[in-house]
């Protein structure tokens, strides 16, 4: 969106130049599920300049009705029209950060979680981490069902792809919402696509990767479709994942690189990277949050289980591209397990804390796998030290509860929120039975 605006001035202006009659004022709850309420244009300035109070108790997460009271204070950095709605007394939306009455951040909002991770990271002497990430999605004819609407397989650019022109929208709307895009395709399942969302801040990338969901399902929504970013929705085909790369950065250049190692690697990077494996197991539940996820994390379906890294190996949790000459800036490493229904904020803060615990303490990166690890037996696994990331829910939840890292991240009034919601989840999945079961056993038991 061109005329960004940074200030309040700069949004009432805005305000004023494309006719917007009504503000949307968006954060999300502990899970990373958009919540939203309008404002009219007569309430801009107040609440740009005060908040707008609301009830958190029925958020997902927040207060208990007695402790609910809750100010949402705009960002003026996150101000954009909604492109999917009308021109003429237009539409924005604006993020908010989450207030107490008293006008101090309250512990319970995922961006406040992330802001914590950034003061560490600044604390250490760096400016900023860089996020970019490519969340996969499914397009299926209604949301009751999992019809696909083509067989197109990866980078198929046919009348195979039927999801083209919606994909097309999608990107010009997130490209109208200051979302820039890398690339944007066809996947490997039917009716599965990417829109790789371009390197910015991690705060802004959160912020993104929130956006660029809710844009995606309003544009299948205008085709009668539905858009879903479960991680597997369809049995026996690859889930969707959001392959995520991350680099730090320190008075503007990439804290990664060092020329002088053999994969290009700085003292920073290899401790960041070795912190992403010592904490993959405990972060599990954060950037895999769902009983589906565990469905999509499975050996054979190009999602990445066993905790090693590698250089061109995809089987591995961790990628570290080869930089090419001239683009040094460009080393970053890339984590391939968090799944695109994560919460970004949790999700990127865990990850920013598991990097800089490999920093402050000097974690030895082991040397990189290039073998196949889906081809290895358990023996020869065990043999090498590659631990493999939870196989459950239930099993993500109980070693994140258990771990400080994951606690600290999280703070305590979250830490105790999620493991709470995580383990009814999947104690309510556990005790269902399932058509599976049925088919198998009921016959012969």
């Amino acid at each position: 969106m061109a005329d960004q605006p940074t200030t309040a001035q700069d949004v009432l202006a805005l305000c004023d130049e494309r006719d917007i009659r009504f503000v949307r004022l968006w954060f999300t709850d502990v899970l990373g599920q958009l919540k939203s309420f309008s404002i009219g244009r007569d309430q801009i300035e107040h609440a740009l300049a005060e908040g707008m109070a609301f009830d958190g108790s029925s958020i997902t997460g927040f207060n208990p009705v007695e402790e609910s009271d809750m100010l949402a204070m705009p960002d003026p950095d996150t101000f954009a029209t909604l492109p999917w709605r009308p021109a003429d007394h237009g539409v924005a939306r604006i993020f908010c950060d989450i207030l107490t009455p008293e006008r101090t951040p309250y512990e319970g909002d995922p961006r406040y979680v992330l802001r914590r991770a950034i003061e560490r990271m600044e604390g250490l002497g760096f400016d900023a981490l860089k996020v970019a990430v490519e969340p996969e999605y499914f397009l299926f004819k209604d949301r009751r069902s999992t019809e696909p609407l083509d067989e197109g397989g990866y980078f198929d650019l046919t009348t195979l792809d039927a999801g083209s022109d919606v994909r097309r929208e999608t990107v010009l709307a997130l490209e109208h919402l200051g979302i820039a895009v890398d690339t944007s395709h066809h996947e490997g399942s039917p009716s599965q696509h990417e829109i790789a969302l371009r390197s910015t801040e991690a705060l802004s990338a959160a912020d993104n990767v929130v956006t660029a969901r809710i844009t995606v399902k309003e544009y299948a929504l205008k085709e009668g479709w539905h858009a879903t970013f479960m991680p597997k929705p369809l049995e026996g085909r690859n889930g969707s994942g959001m392959h995520t790369h991350l680099s730090l950065h320190r008075d503007g250049r990439n804290a990664f690189f060092d020329a002088n190692d053999p994969y290009g690697l700085s003292d920073v990077g290899r401790g960041f990277i070795a912190g992403q494996l010592r904490h993959a197991r405990e972060l599990s539940a954060v950037f895999a949050q769902w009983v589906n996820s565990y469905k999509r994390l499975v050996p054979g379906f190009e999602a990445p289980v066993y905790v090693a890294w590698s250089r061109r190996n995809r089987s591995a949790l961790v990628r570290v591209p080869p930089h090419r000459p001239g683009a040094e800036e460009h080393t970053h490493m890339e984590l391939r397990c968090p799944d695109p229904a994560c919460n970004p904020y949790l999700t990127f803060a865990a990850l920013l804390h598991a990097g800089l615990e490999g920093i402050e303490k000097g974690y030895e990166l082991p040397e990189p796998m290039e073998k196949n690890l889906y081809h290895l037996s358990p023996d020869d696994r065990r043999r090498l030290g590659i631990e493999q990331l939870p196989e459950t829910l239930g099993e993500a939840v109980e070693i994140a509860a258990e771990s400080e890292l994951v606690l600290r991240t999280l703070g305590e009034h979250v830490f105790n929120r999620f493991v709470e919601i995580k383990r009814q989840e999947w104690e309510d999945y556990r005790v269902q039975v399932t058509r599976w079961e049925l088919d198998r056993y009921l016959p012969v038991l």
